[in-house]
């Protein structure tokens, strides 16, 4: 029987989930999400994300500027994959790309709106894959 932490852990993943394929969908992406914990992967960060990226069929690993100064590169050269810093531009408008985050713009929606849509969102997605 799940405790009242466990339900609040999976409704954190599923908006977790939600607040991430939602601007993907808004492009119009079509590719597949794959569950890292349903994947077989070694424990240790930097082996595990190696892991993942070639369980993904991965050629590129692509690591943000903070994940830089910490992975291990050496199980990803280990597997022919490339670790590539993102770096934004520095200059014009992508400037202050850096400290921007997705919930930087969800930000102004408040706690629970921004619930209320990923909850909608995800009620929307289930539809349309029950229905396909």
């Amino acid at each position: 029987m799940a405790g009242p932490f466990i339900n609040e852990v999976v409704r954190l993943h599923d908006a977790g989930v939600g607040a991430f394929l939602a601007p993907l969908d808004l492009l119009g992406w079509q590719g597949r999400v794959l569950t890292a914990s349903r994947l077989p992967a070694r424990p240790g960060r930097s082996q595990r994300l190696a892991d993942l990226t070639n369980e993904a069929r991965a050629g590129t690993y692509l690591c943000g500027t903070g994940a830089m100064t910490y992975l291990d590169p050496a199980p990803f050269a280990a597997r022919g994959i490339t670790v590539a810093p993102f770096l934004p531009p520095a200059a014009g408008i992508w400037a202050s790309a850096r400290r921007v985050t997705a919930l930087w713009a969800l930000a102004p929606l408040g706690p629970a709106d921004l619930a209320a849509q990923l909850r909608a969102f995800a009620d929307a997605r289930a539809s349309l894959q029950a229905a396909a």
